[in-house]
């Protein structure tokens, strides 16, 4: 089978290949699914410079969704040729971004969710609903950067949850947002003002899902303690704010089966931005590291 992945750690334009590799079989309790579509994520760079280092090779590729191809011992639940999709697990020879890959968790794709858009929602539904829960309870939420896929998630999630939503979001997700039913306004400066004025005065909680910004000081101003703050930013060192490392949060996957049916409803997605082939992944990471993605960036084999 062909896969992407990488023999040594480095830039992920340096290290990463197309090879041609024998095809894994499935382990108790795992599938094999053959690939119809790859969801793609800054993570899978950081994976090719060292983030949790092991064995190498290593592949990459977070999120698959296919049909069953073969069944490990112990499986009873799927059968072969059935739809499914799923987290892909990172720390063997080939993940994702394969023709075949290795799933340990899976959900059925239930029929009116394509191949496609169920690869997108993996990573951004289960953190986006891990953030949400590590934040707790309150009735008014500002999503800072609703135009990242986890972002657009989170808001979504919150709305169906009941919570007056507010989000900062350009141009190209806006209307989308809107007609979901949050209360829109620009992610330039000045987002405490136009955030509080929007609000009436402060918001119960705020997600900085757009960890690149650096705006993390100024949504302090939007609450009335730091700590109602939760950001994706790693580094970030504005005293009091949580982070989603310091909160313990990960990613819960469990629920991606019932997002999946609300997804097939027309009631939940992840907005997806480009599809490229396996072999054109260098535009896919060229596109990713601009930081213009504008979407899910999807992988279809």
């Amino acid at each position: 089978m062909r896969t992407l992945r990488f023999a040594e750690n480095g830039p992920a334009a340096e290290v990463l290949r197309v090879e041609d590799v024998v095809a894994p079989d499935p382990g108790p309790g795992q599938i094999r699914v053959a690939v119809q579509a790859c969801g793609l994520n800054p993570a899978d760079w950081a994976l090719c410079e060292g983030l949790f280092p092991g064995d190498l090779p290593r592949g990459v590729g977070l999120e698959v969704s296919g049909t069953v191809d073969a069944l490990g011992d112990g499986v009873t639940d799927v059968e072969v040729g059935d739809p499914v999709f799923g987290p892909a697990p990172f720390t063997g020879p080939a993940a994702g971004a394969s023709e075949l890959a290795l799933l340990d968790t899976w959900f059925p794709r239930p029929e009116g969710l394509d191949a496609v858009h169920a690869a997108a929602l993996p990573m951004a539904t289960g953190m986006a609903y891990a953030a949400l829960d590590a934040l707790g309870d309150g009735r008014t939420l500002l999503v800072h950067g609703a135009g990242t896929t986890t972002g657009f998630a989170a808001a979504q999630i919150a709305l169906l949850r009941g919570a007056r939503v507010l989000v900062t979001a350009g141009e190209t997700h806006a209307e989308a947002l809107r007609s979901l039913g949050a209360e829109v306004t620009s992610y330039q400066d000045g987002i405490a003002e136009r955030v509080t004025a929007l609000a009436g005065g402060p918001v119960d909680l705020v997600l900085d899902a757009a960890p690149f910004s650096g705006a993390v000081a100024e949504l302090v101003r939007t609450v009335k303690e730091p700590e109602h703050v939760l950001t994706l930013d790693l580094a970030s060192d504005v005293p009091g704010v949580r982070t989603i490392v310091s909160s313990n949060a990960q990613p819960r996957y469990d629920v991606l089966g019932e997002f999946a049916l609300l997804a097939a409803q027309g009631r939940f997605s992840v907005p997806v931005s480009r599809i490229f082939p396996l072999d054109d992944w260098r535009t896919a990471l060229e596109l990713s590291q601009s930081r213009q993605a504008r979407g899910k960036l999807v992988l279809a084999l």
